[in-house]
């Protein structure tokens, strides 16, 4: 058993996703378990490098975690040959250009999303990642959230039947500072500095609805700003001046050609009364389900009460008493180390191919822009498809 290394450039590391899922749970995880272990038995050994523009942070975060190298030079890292695959994890309105400066410097790419802040240069990044001929990969985490892999294996068995509808209910209340402090970053709020929930969260809903559902062929959405004004890191108030909530409705092309319609509600201005911070509950002929970030709980056609509308008497049936979660049946690591390791086999050439690419990624800003003009223009958008 030989051990490969793989050198990794992460940018970006120092904030909360980067940090938490990124290098904790996922890289510095793999290393702390000797590597990914491949089909012969080697193991591929991440070897990464921080980057970012606080030495002194970057140097607490390496020694915490057993990283030994960190760097405030990210074009001295680029032009280093030992290391191979570049990742970001900083702030959307960069990514392109750093992709790219990457993608010209030979490295491989695994990103978070968005991989751009538009339309025009997530294309333009996925088009030179193919041209070229790297490898790449867009982080699309929610796909492989517990939750979400039951209720795959729900609409894989064929128990909905033939898929009516989806609803969506995503978000919390973010606090706005005053009160108690907010527990996420103000940038989220401000359009300067690429916020705003739409650009976030439909980059989301796009490979999660496109995967578990049906392809995404149009969609109508309306954003809102309801808290105008928020309290920043330095304790000082700021405008808020891009949407904190998005009420958006889809149309999905099913296996089988039929239309589905899926709605989701993302908010940060909502206080949550559901199973879990995003519920997706899917209607269809034979049966429902309902999936949370962990569980997930279905009801037959045979199962389901019938109810009376009857507002004069306290309703007698117990609506949740009537569904059956279903069970653990494999162990369900973390989602981002899921990828990672999934990434970094196909980057050993264990596998040919990687479904969740910069053209990927390019659908996830194309729904999010198409979700943003549809609120400007108060119309639906259509999503043609993207020319790879």
């Amino acid at each position: 058993m030989a051990e490969r290394r793989i050198g990794i450039i992460m940018n970006g590391v120092t904030g909360r996703m980067g940090t938490n899922q990124h290098l904790i749970r996922s890289i510095a995880a793999i290393r702390a378990d000797g590597g990914v272990r491949l089909a012969n038995a080697d193991r591929l050994m991440p070897d990464p490098i921080l980057v970012g523009r606080n030495r002194a942070k970057l140097e607490a975060l390496a020694a915490a975690h057993g990283v030994a190298r960190v760097s405030t030079d990210l074009d001295a890292c680029l032009a280093d040959q030992k290391d191979e695959l570049f990742f970001d994890a900083a702030t959307t309105q960069l990514r392109a250009g750093l992709v790219e400066q990457a993608i010209a410097a030979g490295k491989h790419i695994y990103v978070e999303k968005p991989t751009a802040d538009n339309l025009g240069d997530a294309l333009r990044v996925a088009r030179l990642a193919k041209d070229a001929g790297i490898k790449h990969g867009v982080v699309q985490d929610k796909l492989f959230l517990p939750g979400l892999r039951k209720l795959k294996l729900v609409i894989d068995s064929g128990f909905l039947g033939r898929i009516c509808a989806v609803k969506g209910e995503f978000g919390y209340w973010v606090f706005e500072g005053d009160l108690q402090p907010a527990q996420r970053p103000s940038w989220n709020y401000k359009a300067a500095e690429g916020g705003g929930i739409i650009l976030d969260m439909l980059c989301h809903w796009r490979y999660v609805l496109d995967n578990l559902f049906g392809a995404v062929e149009a969609v109508s959405c309306l954003g809102a700003t309801h808290i105008p004004e928020r309290i920043g890191e330095d304790g000082k108030p700021y405008t808020a001046d891009v949407d904190d909530a998005a009420y958006a409705t889809f149309q999905l092309k099913g296996a089988n050609g039929d239309k589905i319609i899926a709605h989701i509600n993302s908010s940060w201005v909502t206080r949550v009364r559901r199973d879990d911070l995003a519920t997706f509950q899917v209607d269809g002929t034979h049966g429902s389900a309902i999936a949370g970030l962990q569980k997930c709980w279905t009801q037959s056609r045979v199962a389901t009460p019938k109810p009376v509308w009857n507002p004069d008497v306290p309703q007698p049936i117990d609506f949740f008493a009537g569904w059956q979660e279903v069970p653990n049946s494999q162990d369900y690591p973390n989602g981002f180390r899921v990828q990672w390791e999934m990434f970094l086999r196909y980057l050993a050439g264990e596998t040919a191919s990687f479904p969740w690419d910069l053209m990927a990624g390019a659908k996830g800003v194309q729904l999010a822009e198409a979700g943003l003009r549809s609120w400007r223009e108060r119309r639906w958008i259509d999503l043609p498809a993207l020319e790879g």
